[in-house]
């Protein structure tokens, strides 16, 4: 019975030094939530309505603004394609898109979302209706930030470079899936101007924007982490950093601290075919780093070759070491040669990069032909005279009866034989042209004979004929029956004054 009761005794101890702890963690627990709804921001709108009450279609989208907001900007979701939205005040007069007064609404409407914002707003409850997004309550815009991983302090020119960033609106991240369709997020480099490095006065260049849809380096869409490419195509040098979140309403700039871009750190050089195409036939491909800045044995090519025929040949390096990297390439043909890298390594400070090496260029020349000079100690025995074109044609004449020979001679020979062969030619020339005109008078002088005979009888002929067809005038033909006319007439009259006189 003893045993009994101790037991039942413990069991109501054991019971009440558990209802203690249970409350001290519980007062423990209801300060720290407390304080943080202190320390959360007042929002100037609040939602009217319970879960029942929102249920219903006439009481959805209801919400309240107080009375000493100066100004408020709102995004209403709806479903894709659908009308803008009607916001209803608290008077009971209604805004709509396209009939505001634009001087204190301002009104975006897209396919799938209103961006409205209001100065000096009537406080009181106001009502949003249209199709809007079920899941989606009305979002008030009020210091919307970009938060992007920091730069590292090693860039290089030419770099391929993963950033992520996400956005927050009041200090709290923005987790609305359809807020991407609202903002665009990008990164430009604006140069420092600073004269002593490569990109002084260079322009603005774009760098990268940031995507949340799942492409690219993107890992998953919609997850509220955006996701950027940077591709440093850009002059080394100083660049300022700016980051610009982009809205239909507004646009809002964050610049970051100036950074260092270095030159590309991959070398790239060539030896030529040392046996000019007559040996084993290859170009050796020589690939170095600057080895302050990367780490040599971590370095990974990977490669693309196009032949002056336009061949293309791809090849990877990924043998590690310390050594210069090496490729043989093929020197089967000249021309232009172009080499095509991309290079993966990892910084001195232990960070990985890819990188896009400039494309690199060289001239395979083919060998030159090899040119048999024809002077002796820088003369020609030819022109000077002090050999006979002949004899060394006949190889008859040794050297050293040549060399007895006076040159004098020789010219004097050469000279007399010249001037009798133009001699002869001239007398044959003149000879041929005299031939030629006796032959050509002869055949004209009978040719004029032969033609003489025939053509006087024809002569004769034609007179004849043309005395016999004259017309012999009488006095009969004179008489006044009829009267002659023109020089006729006149001849008449000069006959008849003959016999007068």
């Amino acid at each position: 019975m003893r045993i009994g009761v101790m037991k039942l005794v413990l069991a109501l101890c054991l019971l009440g030094c558990t209802s203690t702890v249970f409350s001290q963690d519980t007062s423990l627990t209801a300060p720290s939530t407390s304080d943080t709804q202190a320390d959360a921001a007042p929002s100037p709108i609040t939602d009217l309505g319970d879960e029942y009450e929102n249920s219903i279609k006439l009481l959805q989208n209801r919400f309240r603004i107080d009375y000493n907001v100066k100004e408020v900007s709102m995004i209403f979701f709806r479903e894709y394609g659908s009308a803008p939205v009607v916001l209803v005040r608290p008077d009971g007069s209604k805004l709509f898109q396209g009939r505001v007064d634009e001087a204190f609404v301002k009104w975006f409407d897209a396919d799938t979302f209103d961006m409205i914002t209001i100065e000096n707003p009537m406080p009181g409850p106001w009502q949003a209706v249209g199709q809007v997004n079920p899941a989606s309550r009305v979002m008030v815009i009020s210091d919307i930030k970009l938060h992007a991983t920091p730069l590292p302090s090693i860039l290089f020119s030419g770099e391929i470079l993963k950033s992520t960033a996400y956005l927050t609106n009041g200090g709290e991240k923005i987790d609305n899936k359809q807020f991407r369709d609202v903002v665009e997020l990008s990164i430009e480099f604006e140069s420092a101007n600073d004269p002593n490095y490569d990109n002084f006065g260079a322009n603005d260049a774009e760098i990268a924007k940031f995507e949340d849809n799942g492409r690219g380096m993107d890992e998953r869409p919609s997850d509220g982490v955006f996701t950027g490419q940077f591709n440093l195509k850009v002059a080394a040098g100083k660049w300022q950093p700016v980051y610009r979140v982009d809205t239909p309403m507004f646009t809002r700039e964050q610049i970051g601290a100036p950074i260092i871009l270095h030159n590309n750190p991959v070398y790239v050089d060539v030896e030529l075919d040392p046996t000019d195409g007559t040996g084993d036939g290859y170009h050796t491909l020589l690939i170095d780093v600057n080895r302050e800045l990367v780490n040599i044995e971590s370095l990974l090519i990977d490669g693309k070759i196009r032949f002056p025929n336009a061949d293309i040949q791809n090849f990877s390096l990924t043998e590690g070491g310390d050594g210069v990297r090496e490729h043989l390439i093929v020197a089967y043909e000249e021309g232009v040669y172009r080499v095509k890298l991309t290079a993966y390594g990892t910084t001195s400070e232990g960070r990985d990069f890819i990188l896009d090496v400039p494309e690199y260029t060289f001239l395979a020349e083919a060998p030159e032909p090899e040119v048999i000079d024809p002077l002796i100690d820088g003369e020609d025995p030819i022109v000077d005279g002090s050999e006979d074109p002949l004899a060394m044609g006949e190889g008859s004449t040794s050297p050293n009866q040549e060399n007895t020979q006076n040159p004098s001679q020789l010219q004097n020979e050469d000279d007399g034989m010249d001037s009798g062969t133009l001699t002869l030619i001239i007398v044959a020339m003149n000879g041929t042209i005299i031939l030629i005109g006796v032959v050509a008078a002869v055949i004209i002088i009978l040719k004029r004979r032969q033609g003489s005979g025939p053509a006087s009888a024809k002569v004769a002929t034609k007179n004849e004929n043309k005395k016999a067809k004259k017309k012999v005038v009488s006095e009969s033909d004179l008489s006044l029956d009829n009267e002659p006319k023109g020089f006729k007439k006149l001849l008449a009259k000069f006959k008849k004054s003959k016999p007068a006189e």
